[in-house]
């Protein structure tokens, strides 16, 4: 994996000086790594080098079973991106091109412990009672696929029974043919009803809302 630039190098020292609270990357991969898991592996711990606020975990998704389990990770390259408590927030891939912003966005979103969003959104949120799993399909070449990530993100940091995928469509092909990926960002609601962009942070809500009790195909295997 290239090393970031000086520039990057800078500004990323620059926003991890300002996460306030502990953040643990967990990483999964495989016995014998692949491109994808290395690079994954590598950026990551590159990334935490750069702070005292960052640690990195590494396991193997077959070795360490019961952590995969633990993380309900079933894909590889995982990254799980936890604080003081798992808010099930997971990044597919490798996250690099535009998608090195979501990884940092989602550290920082974790490392403050609070998700920005507006009271309105908090409100819509607050009666939300079953639970809700997100996906969303990026690439790394789409510059507006960090914007649903995130407000996805911050939706899992506000609500404990939401949690969230971000999947890079180019390396689970399989998984994004299994819910007519064609353009990203692609938001799927419990594996069953989707929606398609960057939508603002009340209509994102209320797109998920709808596709809160929504049913569909879960996959099996690990999408490859």
């Amino acid at each position: 994996m290239p090393m970031m630039s000086e520039a990057v190098r800078a500004k990323t020292i620059e926003m991890l000086a300002k996460v306030p609270y502990p953040v643990r990357l967990v990483v999964f991969t495989e016995e014998n790594e692949s491109q994808f898991c290395r690079q994954a592996r590598e950026m990551t711990q590159d990334v935490a080098a750069l702070s005292d606020k960052l640690s990195v975990e590494v396991y193997e998704l077959a070795k360490d079973s019961a952590k995969a389990a633990e993380y309900r990770v079933d894909k590889v390259p995982a990254i799980c991106v936890a604080g003081d408590k798992d808010y099930g927030i997971r990044y597919y891939g490798v996250p690099a091109g535009y998608e090195f912003s979501t990884l940092l966005a989602l550290v920082e979103l974790v490392g403050r412990r609070d998700s920005g969003l507006k009271s309105e959104a908090r409100a819509k949120l607050a009666g939300l009672a079953s639970p809700v799993d997100l996906q969303v399909f990026v690439t790394l070449t789409c510059p507006v696929c960090p914007l649903a990530a995130g407000v996805a993100a911050s939706l899992a940091i506000e609500r404990d029974n939401i949690s969230l995928s971000i999947i890079d469509a180019g390396e689970f092909p399989q998984l994004a043919g299994l819910y007519n990926v064609v353009a990203v960002p692609r938001t799927v609601v419990n594996r069953g009803h989707s929606f398609e962009g960057a939508l603002p942070e009340d209509r994102f809500i209320e797109e998920v809302l709808k596709g809160a009790d929504a049913k569909g195909k879960v996959e099996s295997g690990n999408g490859k």
